[in-house]
């Protein structure tokens, strides 16, 4: 079971505190997992989401290494190379 989330109320704010409870609710994924939990998703296409937020993750993580000069060159999906020195020559 998923712990609960806390938000303080001070001084009866209400409007602040809601506000509180909305971007700790994003930043937990929550409103993410409703959306996705909608609709029926087969087994096949939850496989191939959850292969494509992996790749996703991995170029992000592979990018920033990148600009923190611990990578010199990538590829990434379809062979498109990221990184320094990777410019495209007129393709």
């Amino acid at each position: 079971m998923p712990s609960p989330l806390l938000v303080n109320v001070i001084e009866g704010d209400l409007e602040k505190a809601f506000k509180n409870l909305k971007k700790k609710m994003a930043l937990e994924g929550i409103f993410k997992e409703l959306k996705r939990r909608r609709y029926y998703e087969k087994p096949s296409e939850e496989k191939k989401r959850k292969r494509e937020e992996a790749e996703r993750r991995r170029l992000k993580k592979m990018r920033r290494m990148a600009v923190q000069g611990k990578v010199k060159k990538f590829s990434g999906p379809a062979g498109k190379s990221f990184g320094r020195g990777s410019a495209d020559k007129g393709e």
